[in-house]
C-alpha cells in the first residue's frame, strides 16, 4: 500500500484483510459448524417430539354395532379433542386392549341407548365430555326416529342456531411462534454485537501492543484503519447472523415448526439491518476503548461502559418479549442504541408501524454518526500512545 491509495480503496484493503483473517480461522469454522448443527437438530428435534395430530388423539373402542362410531368422531371434532375410533370384536378383546394400553377407553353399548366405558384408572374430564354427548346425541337421534322425526331434517332447521364469539381483543393464534421469533432475535443481536464489537477492541489493542500499528499508519490515516477494522470485522459478523438466520428460518418453514415463511423471512431481513446499525454504533466505540490501552487484559476495563450499555440493552429486551407493544418497549425502542435491539423485537411481533420503524432508523443513523465522530477523535490521539491506559478524560479533552 502507498499514500496515494484513495481512502475508499484503503479502507476496502484493510476491511478485506480483517474478514479473511477472521474467516480463514479454524475456530471460527470449526465453531460456526457447531452452531449451526445445533440450530439445524434442535429444530428438527422440537419438529419430532411434536408430533402428528395422530398421536394426541384419544383412541377409543367400539365394541359390536358401529352406528356411534361417526358420532364419536363428529362430537370430538367440534369439542376440539379429536378422537381415533376402532371397531372391536368383543368385550374381553376390548378389556386387554385397555389393560395393554392400546386404547383409552372402550365402549360397550347395553340396553336403551346405555354405553359402559372401560378404561385402566379413570377418563380424562375433556373425553368424559366428548362421550357423554355423543351417547345422548345418539339417544335423541334414535328416540326421534321412533317418534317418526326426521332427525337429519331437524339438525338442518337447527343449523343456524350457534353462538357467534365476537371477541374485543381476540387472541393473536401465532403469539407463541411470534415470541419465539423475538426471543431468538434479542439473543442473536445481543450477542453478535457484543461478541463482534469487542473483536473490534482485541485487534485494536493486538496491533497497538505490537506495534503493527506504527507500521500501518506510516501509509494508511488513522481513521482508513479504524473503519476499515470496523466494516471487515463488520462484515464477519454479518455473514455469521445470516447463516445462522437462514438456517433457523429455513429449518423452521421446511418441518412446519414454523408457519410464518413471509414474516419470519422479513424478520430476518429487519433484523440483519439492525444489527448494521448496532453494531457500527458499537464497533467505533469498541475500537476507541481498543486504542486506549496497550494490553489486551486491560480492555475490559475500559470497554466496561460500553458492555454494561449491551446487557442493559439485552434485558430491557428480553423482559418486553412477553409485552412488546407495553410502555417500555415503545419508549426505549426510540431511544438509540436501544432501537438497535427493540425494534427488530417488535417488528417480530408484528406491532411496529412503518412511521415508527423509519423514524427509528433515522435517529439511529443521526446518534451513530455523533458516536463516530467521538470515537475517531479518541481512536486518533490514543492508537499510538503506549504505557499507561489513557483515561477517558485524556481521550476526550486533551
Amino acid at each position: 500500500m502507498s499514500r496515494q491509495l484513495r481512502p475508499s480503496r484503503a479502507i476496502a484493503l484493510v476491511a478485506r484483510r480483517e474478514f479473511l483473517t477472521q474467516v480463514t480461522k479454524r475456530s471460527f469454522v470449526i465453531s460456526n459448524v457447531i452452531i449451526l448443527i445445533a440450530i439445524v437438530g434442535g429444530i428438527l428435534i422440537a419438529s419430532f417430539l411434536s408430533g402428528s395430530d395422530d398421536e394426541d388423539r384419544a383412541k377409543v373402542g367400539l365394541v359390536g354395532d358401529q352406528s356411534l362410531s361417526a358420532v364419536l368422531v363428529a362430537t370430538g371434532e367440534a369439542a376440539g379433542n379429536p378422537l381415533e375410533v376402532t371397531g372391536i370384536a368383543d368385550p374381553q378383546t376390548a378389556r386387554s386392549e385397555v389393560e395393554n394400553g392400546d386404547l383409552d377407553v372402550a365402549l360397550i353399548p347395553g340396553d336403551g341407548g346405555s354405553v359402559t366405558a372401560i378404561t385402566e384408572s379413570e377418563i380424562a374430564a375433556s373425553l368424559r365430555v366428548v362421550l357423554d354427548s355423543a351417547v345422548a346425541s345418539q339417544a335423541q337421534s334414535a328416540a326421534l326416529a321412533a317418534q317418526g322425526v326426521d332427525a337429519a331434517q331437524l339438525a338442518e332447521t337447527t343449523r343456524s342456531a350457534v353462538v357467534t364469539v365476537e371477541a374485543i381483543d381476540p387472541p393473536d393464534p401465532e403469539r407463541g411462534q411470534r415470541i419465539a421469533l423475538s426471543t431468538a432475535v434479542v439473543v442473536l443481536l445481543y450477542m453478535q454485537i457484543l461478541v463482534f464489537g469487542m473483536y473490534v477492541a482485541m485487534g485494536v489493542v493486538e496491533e497497538k501492543s505490537s506495534r503493527v500499528v506504527e507500521l500501518l499508519l506510516s501509509t494508511l490515516r488513522p481513521l482508513q484503519l479504524l473503519w476499515g477494522k470496523v466494516i471487515g470485522i463488520g462484515a464477519v459478523g454479518l455473514a455469521q447472523l445470516t447463516m445462522y438466520g437462514v438456517a433457523g428460518v429455513g429449518t423452521g418453514i421446511a418441518t412446519g415448526t414454523l408457519t410464518l415463511g413471509g414474516t419470519a423471512w422479513g424478520t430476518l431481513v429487519g433484523t440483519l439491518g439492525w444489527f448494521v446499525l448496532g453494531f457500527a454504533f458499537f464497533a467505533v466505540l469498541y475500537a476507541a476503548t481498543g486504542s486506549m490501552v496497550s494490553r489486551q487484559e486491560d480492555v475490559n476495563s475500559t470497554a466496561m461502559p460500553l458492555t454494561i450499555l449491551v446487557m442493559a440493552m439485552f434485558f430491557s429486551a428480553f423482559s418486553a418479549v412477553q409485552n412488546p407493544d407495553g410502555t417500555l418497549s415503545n419508549v426505549l425502542s426510540w431511544i438509540p442504541p436501544f432501537s438497535a435491539i427493540l425494534m427488530p423485537l417488535r417488528i417480530a411481533a408484528g406491532v411496529a408501524s412503518g412511521a415508527q420503524i423509519a423514524g427509528t432508523i433515522a435517529l439511529m443513523l443521526v446518534v451513530t454518526a455523533a458516536m463516530s465522530a467521538l470515537a475517531a477523535r479518541i481512536y486518533q490521539r490514543s492508537i499510538l500512545r503506549m504505557g499507561k491506559t489513557v483515561s477517558w478524560r485524556e481521550a476526550l479533552v486533551r
